[in-house]
């Protein structure tokens, strides 16, 4: 391949490479579920998550403690070793994902995974000058509306695909897409021939494709566990180029 890039693997993070939902992982585990059920048809997801996290730091519960919390979600070995090898051998791998930048780092750094990643699209998430997370969404929506009706106001993962695809060097490159959640149906319909979808088994997107298979032009793949996420994945990649990405 000349050193060349043949495959770009975007991964989902909730539910796709962890094992949980990293923002319902915090409200249960800090013991805020009551205040999310009360607030939950109030707000948006990222907004209700910003009030979250302001009642944490009301409460002294410190940045430094939410990510100790982050650290113990449930992350399958098998995911940790499908993300080194698809890296190692020299593919793209980026995340999109409706968490936030805040969790997702801590969760990947903590497990040595942070640099096999070139980018990552999600919520920024960021500690404000008093010690507090923050949680912003990705999309300005007062500003620049993405207009999509498939997906939330703060994120629509369709458009940072084509972002994605635009900037490859001719659109000459297959995108492995992986994911379980509705908001991931929306960059599944981006996806061509050539490029292939792997969807959490039983999970939203799954459901969603099986509902009209003739609406998405990737091949589909489903798995259903770490181990197998790592064998389709891997076997993908080398169908892709028996060598390397």
């Amino acid at each position: 391949m000349g050193g060349s890039v043949a495959a770009t693997v975007v991964f989902d993070f909730d539910r796709t490479i962890i094992d949980d939902d990293s923002d319902r992982w915090i409200i249960t585990e800090l013991g805020l579920t009551h205040l999310f059920n009360q607030l939950r048809q109030t707000m948006p997801w990222t907004s209700l998550m910003d009030r979250i996290m302001e009642e944490l730091h009301s409460n002294g519960i410190t940045v430094d403690h939410i990510a100790e919390c982050l650290k113990r979600t449930p992350l399958h070995p098998n995911i940790v070793s499908a993300i080194k090898s698809a890296h190692a051998l020299g593919c793209d791998l980026r995340i999109i994902s409706d968490a936030n930048m805040f969790s997702i780092r801590t969760i990947l750094e903590h497990h040595g995974l942070l640099g096999c990643f070139s980018q990552i699209n999600t919520n920024p998430g960021f500690v404000d000058n008093e010690g507090r997370l923050r949680v912003t969404p990705f999309h300005d929506s007062a500003v620049s509306p993405h207009a999509c009706s498939l997906c939330p106001p703060n994120m629509c993962k369709g458009l940072v695909i084509a972002q994605i695809r635009g900037s490859f060097p001719g659109n000459e490159r297959k995108i492995i897409y992986l994911g379980d959640g509705i908001g991931d149906y929306c960059p599944t319909l981006r996806l061509k021939g050539g490029d292939f979808v792997m969807p959490r088994k039983n999970y939203p997107l799954w459901n969603q494709i099986q509902s009209d298979p003739k609406l998405v032009a990737a091949e589909v793949h489903d798995w259903s566990n770490g181990e197998e996420l790592e064998s389709i994945l891997l076997n993908l990649i080398n169908k892709i180029t028996p060598t390397s990405c």
